[in-house]
């Protein structure tokens, strides 16, 4: 527990520190939206509906497991178990232990019940983030036609948007908009609004080299504040090869981070081998073309353990790791249990302190 607990507190003060150095890491904090802190699917805009679901059900009733299989094993009382559903989705699984058999439990039995959870879910996430560093060492990229290709990449297309109307499609990559040659995100912005109310032509290669020109009305009572075209598009291009290599780089350990920070496909699609945006460009020599289902499945039971593993071991008082460190200050001071209750809730109210700051920093004037 103590080396999740340094991982997870280590993880936080980083996050707080790039918030304060870097500003597009604040910028990209403020465009998730304080709903990226959540690990709840649907709430969350970064998280995919099925994988993270499932993700999210395998990893709390491995977690619950973990506590109550170890607390059969000290002989405290298992009350219930079962699983939890929101209207008929299975989210997870609960288990109830005995209040008074954990209480009167020595500090061993105790720590090793509380540690059971996530400990299970560190040792998930490792296997996962193991297996999708094999799945990806099979992954070549997939021989294309030498197709001169300029423009602005399109990463994802919102469905009934504008670009969905006049037929734009993931891969495809915008020309130019009436007179004016788009090859940046800036271009395409500028001269959309500067065509707010007219009737441009727009055109634009799709994912074989085929040119495709068409009429763009824009209405002329566009909302400033929203997406005028309904796309995402890519900063850069990666050759496919070089995305691979550069993406399998993330998994090496070093001094800068004790655990591989892995950009998820949802937030980097042009960067991600197994993203929807890059996988067409892939072949697994053992999957074939059907290893993004797989790799995506690892990617998320890695992403939900590990973040549900490091959350749980922190310092406060609700917590796994705060019951265990509260059972541990008072097995080890000879202090009244008044002034321990004090010590517990001023240390978990610490920790809850520096996770707002983590939550809250990035809206804050610099």
């Amino acid at each position: 527990m103590p080396v999740i607990t340094a991982i997870a507190i280590l993880l936080i003060i980083s996050g707080i520190t790039n918030i304060i150095s870097n500003v597009s890491v604040r910028e990209n904090a403020k465009v998730i939206g304080l709903r990226g802190n959540l690990l709840i699917p649907i709430i969350n805009p970064i998280l995919p509906l099925t994988y993270t679901l499932l993700a999210l059900i395998i990893s709390v009733f491995i977690h619950e497991a973990g506590h109550g299989i170890v607390a059969r094993v000290y002989g405290i009382k298992v009350e219930s178990t079962g699983i939890a559903f929101v209207l008929i989705i299975p989210v997870g699984a609960f288990v109830n232990l005995d209040k008074d058999g954990l209480t009167n439990a020595s500090l061993k039995e105790k720590s090793a019940v509380l540690t059971a959870g996530p400990l299970n879910n560190m040792i998930l996430a490792a296997v996962s983030l193991a297996l999708l560093f094999v799945l990806l060492s099979t992954l070549t990229p997939i021989p294309t036609p030498n197709i001169q290709k300029s423009g602005l990449d399109i990463i994802s297309v919102t469905e009934g948007s504008l670009a969905d109307k006049i037929g734009l499609k993931q891969g495809s990559s915008i020309f130019s908009i009436g007179q004016t040659e788009i090859r940046s995100q800036s271009d395409l912005l500028q001269t959309l609004r500067s065509n707010i109310g007219k009737q441009p032509s727009i055109v634009w290669h799709d994912s074989e080299g085929n040119k495709m020109t068409k009429i763009l009305s824009i209405p002329a009572n566009t909302d400033p504040n929203k997406p005028i075209l309904g796309v995402r598009t890519a900063i850069v291009s990666l050759d496919p090869a070089l995305a691979l290599e550069l993406y399998k780089k993330y998994f090496t350990f070093d001094i800068n981070h004790l655990v591989p920070i892995l950009p998820p496909p949802t937030l980097a699609e042009q960067f991600v081998p197994f993203s929807d945006f890059m996988a067409p460009k892939y072949q697994s020599n053992i999957f074939g073309t059907s290893f993004p289902v797989i790799a995506n499945t690892l990617f998320w039971l890695w992403f939900i353990n590990f973040n549900l593993g490091i959350f749980n071991s922190l310092p406060i008082a609700f917590l796994d790791g705060g019951q265990l460190y509260g059972s541990l200050i008072e097995s080890r001071s000879k202090i009244d249990k008044n002034h321990l209750k004090n010590i517990s809730s001023a240390v978990s109210m610490i920790m809850i302190f520096i996770v707002a700051i983590a939550i809250f920093l990035p809206y804050l004037p610099f």
